[in-house]
């Protein structure tokens, strides 16, 4: 099976973005939303971010407008808004789908890996979170509920 480290993303410039550069690091992959009751997780995770990046770990967030189309901007908008309002220096990617026949191959690979409740491969919400590990795979699939520094002891157990 290959690892997460082995797909291609879209950067918020529209360019291809090997997740090969991420590799050997653990990871945590968010779907995002400038509009949504979660939003503020943004702060902790920027703060998951600034912890423990230089013992590599990187947050990666993925803008989705699939959930009460609460993500409307396009991505120099969406940039703006998690600069100025929650001083975010993680790195966001170009919007996605998460669910349906246009989901981005790396959700589809993360739904798969990490099943949620009752194993519902389906993604609920803007801020469910996958944590990946430094082999590229799928370790855990977090609820949009769950807050960022709840997840931190799994991160210290991957670091």
């Amino acid at each position: 099976m290959t690892a997460i480290t082995d797909l291609s993303v879209t950067a918020a410039d529209g360019t291809p973005a090997p997740l090969d550069t991420y590799r050997g690091k653990v990871l945590l992959v968010v779907n995002t939303a400038s509009k949504c009751g979660f939003t503020p997780q943004y702060e902790g995770l920027e703060a998951l971010h600034r912890d423990y990046r230089d013992r590599g770990f990187e947050v990666l967030g993925f803008p989705c407008n699939q959930f009460g189309h609460q993500e409307p901007g396009d991505a120099a908008e969406i940039a703006q808004f998690c600069t100025l309002t929650y001083n975010v220096t993680f790195p966001m990617f170009a919007k996605i789908d998460v669910n349906g026949s246009d989901a981005d191959p790396l959700f589809e690979r993360l739904k798969r890996d990490a099943p949620g409740l009752m194993g519902s491969k389906a993604i609920k919400w803007n801020f469910t979170k996958f944590l990946v590990d430094r082999n590229g795979t799928t370790v855990r699939r977090y609820a949009p509920t769950t807050k960022p520094a709840e997840i931190k002891a799994d991160i210290e157990a991957l670091l």
